[in-house]
């Protein structure tokens, strides 16, 4: 088993074996600069979020070829020794820009920018993506969720449905984009992020009676906790867990049925017994669309856990990572793009940035090669690494603070949950 903590080996074959070619020509040192862009936003999204910008730079400081590294590259014939010589004194001494975290972006938008010998940011391709592409898919999902939570808070929940570590960045992409907790340790142990939880139908149905369990449930964790209700008779069970907390009861959670006929019938019966303070959770594979529907229901706040670890339905972000400048013959940095059908890109490296009309609402992402810095538009790269070393790592809370600010900005249209074309237009120049 691996004991190492370098990201080095999260990567494709073909990055190495482009690197061995590249050195063996002569090319590998020729500088560089590589563009992650999405060329347009999936499943109909009319905004994207971008996430994930703080565990990039986390690999890209881990990005190191130790011994075991090597010995795996060695022992499989991946490359040859010349290139396990370049790999071993590998460190990253480029230079990233990119989009703050929790920064929304639209077709084209250049999200991060990678400059150094091609030796260097080539390398980095795979785990940038894997990375991005991930956690921007769950951020922009969550995003949508809670604009249609309207203010209630939503908990993710979602750990059981997905590979362990995915959960963990998703936890953290739930969050940046407004999630008020997670029922994740990990994620609160590595991130900060508030952790929370209830009880499973299996502690009900552990106990002799409900009564048993809910008497268990509050002496333990006091009245201010969330019973769930729907293991048996939910009206029977409303009425006893108020009847043993009294009306201090935290919550109820429903997590099965017409959830919003329930959630009425609930609170009826809860501001009937006195309990007029206890909270409605709801859960039960919610997503944005379901989250809506529950809009005029007597519901205080939602869990989520399927829809939000699969992108609800859009699981990539669909970014590709593309050499959009290189030096040639004498030395003169000059764009390069393919001519792919269907998969075009444009040469140069590029700077973006935010216009807004005079009420402060976005109305077009201005992408630009001339270096030229458009009046009335708000820069949207900063620098992230500079000479190899992290400059621009902000901390969790920071970047969700970003994401509301962003989020303000969008026109209203952005916020329609139907299918629909980005809701700002990129224009060239």
């Amino acid at each position: 088993m691996s004991t190492s903590t370098s990201s080095a080996l999260l990567t494709d074959h073909y990055e190495l074996t482009m690197l061995q070619a590249a050195l063996r020509s002569g090319a590998a040192s020729r500088r560089a600069v590589f563009e992650v862009f999405a060329r347009q936003l999936p499943g109909g999204r009319r905004y994207g979020v971008v996430a994930g910008i703080g565990r990039v730079l986390d690999a890209v400081e881990d990005f190191r070829f130790g011994d075991e590294e090597l010995a795996f590259l060695r022992d499989n014939q991946v490359v040859d020794e010349p290139t396990l010589d370049f790999l071993a004194g590998y460190r990253f001494s480029g230079d990233l820009y990119g989009y703050r975290e929790g920064e929304c972006y639209f077709p084209g938008s250049p999200i991060v920018t990678v400059e150094g010998t091609f030796a260097e940011a080539v390398l980095l391709e795979t785990v940038i993506l894997s990375i991005l592409n991930h956690d921007s898919a769950i951020a922009t999902a969550a995003a949508r969720m809670v604009r249609a939570a309207a203010g209630r808070p939503i908990i993710e929940m979602g750990s059981r449905r997905t590979h362990e570590m995915s959960a963990v960045a998703a936890a953290r992409a739930a969050y940046l984009s407004g999630f008020s907790s997670t029922s994740n340790l990990m994620a609160g142990h590595l991130y900060g992020v508030p952790t929370a939880g209830t009880a499973a139908h299996a502690f009900t149905l552990l106990h002799d009676s409900e009564r048993g369990a809910f008497q268990a449930q509050i002496a333990s964790l006091g009245a201010g906790t969330t019973l769930l209700v729907d293991t048996y008779d939910v009206a029977e069970a409303v009425r006893t867990g108020v009847e043993l907390a009294g009306p201090e009861l935290g919550a109820v959670r429903l997590d099965s049925g017409d959830l919003c006929e329930v959630a009425t019938e609930v609170r009826e019966q809860l501001d009937a017994l006195g309990a007029h303070k206890t909270r409605i959770i709801v859960t039960s594979d919610l997503d944005e669309y379901a989250i809506a529907a529950l809009a005029s229901a007597p519901v205080d706040g939602y869990g989520v856990g399927t829809s939000l670890v699969t992108g609800s339905g859009v699981p990539t972000a669909a970014m590709v990572y593309k050499l959009v400048a290189r030096e040639d013959a004498s030395g003169v940095l000059a764009p390069v793009a393919k001519r792919s059908v269907g998969k075009p890109s444009r040469g140069g490296r590029k700077c973006a940035f935010r216009r807004l009309d005079e009420s402060g609402t976005a109305d077009a992402e201005l992408v630009v090669t001339s270096g030229r810095e458009p009046s009335g538009a708000r820069p949207l790269q900063v620098p992230l690494v500079r000479g190899g070393e992290v400059v621009g790592r902000e901390s969790l809370e920071a970047s969700r603070a970003w994401h509301r600010e962003a989020m303000a900005e969008l026109p209203a249209a952005a916020h329609h949950l139907s299918r629909g074309d980005a809701a700002l237009p990129t224009v060239f120049d």
